[in-house]
């Protein structure tokens, strides 16, 4: 009789060590919900940061179409980042505050991913008129950039100052380009493969370049699957 009650026992647990091996994992990926970044829209930002114009738009924004002058007087488009997964910023080459943290953390966060062709990085110069091609170069020369993975650029202050404004959402400070504007900021935008706004930090703090990398593999692994 007991030996009758432990082979039932014995079945019965084969059983249920088999069923919880096949349901277990389907109930898993059931209920689990896969973490993904925000899409930042206009209406999801700080309005300080962002252009009148458009701060009660809340949805399909993207990072307008832009040409820009980087360190080696190349011209680039957005169509040199598509595809791409990038890290934008804005600075000045003679700034001796902000900018060099900013510059340092962003070197930083090139090294780690100087041989990932998905990541790139982008700074505009906040004054463009001064901060010529030749500047450019001598700058990168002394961050150690590299060109195919981090342009450096100038252009139209205009221009430049509309990115910020109205695509990147970087600066506090109004203005439109003209010549006594002066925008100052120690954000690094984090922009997707479909040029949206994926998250925003203070590009001054070290400890922030550890989240961009976390946020950037979610974003990777979001484009795996």
């Amino acid at each position: 009789m007991e030996t009758k009650f432990f082979k039932k026992s014995k079945y019965t647990l084969l059983f249920l060590l088999v069923f919880s091996a096949i349901t277990i994992p389907i109930f898993y990926h059931l209920v689990k919900v896969d973490k993904k970044l925000p899409v930042y829209s206009p209406a999801d930002i700080n309005p300080k940061l962002v252009d009148a114009s458009i701060r009660n738009q809340k949805k399909n924004h993207k990072v307008a179409d832009f040409s820009l002058i980087n360190q080696n007087g190349k011209t680039i488009t957005n169509k040199d980042f598509d595809g791409k997964i990038y890290v934008a910023d804005f600075f000045f080459t003679r700034c001796q505050t902000i900018c060099i943290a900013m510059a340092y953390n962003m070197s930083e966060l090139q090294e780690h991913y100087k041989n990932d062709d998905d990541i790139m990085f982008l700074s505009h110069s906040v004054t463009p008129t001064i901060d010529s091609v030749s500047v450019l170069r001598d700058y990168a020369d002394k961050k150690g950039v590299i060109d195919k993975k981090w342009h450096v650029t100038t252009g139209s202050k205009k221009h430049i100052y509309k990115l910020a404004r109205k695509s990147y959402f970087a600066v506090l400070d109004e203005g439109n380009g003209d010549e006594n504007d002066f925008v100052h900021t120690e954000n690094f935008v984090l922009i997707d493969k479909e040029r949206r706004i994926r998250g925003m930090y203070d590009g001054t703090e070290k400890e922030n370049m550890q989240k961009i990398i976390d946020d950037i593999s979610l974003l990777k692994q979001e484009y795996s699957k």
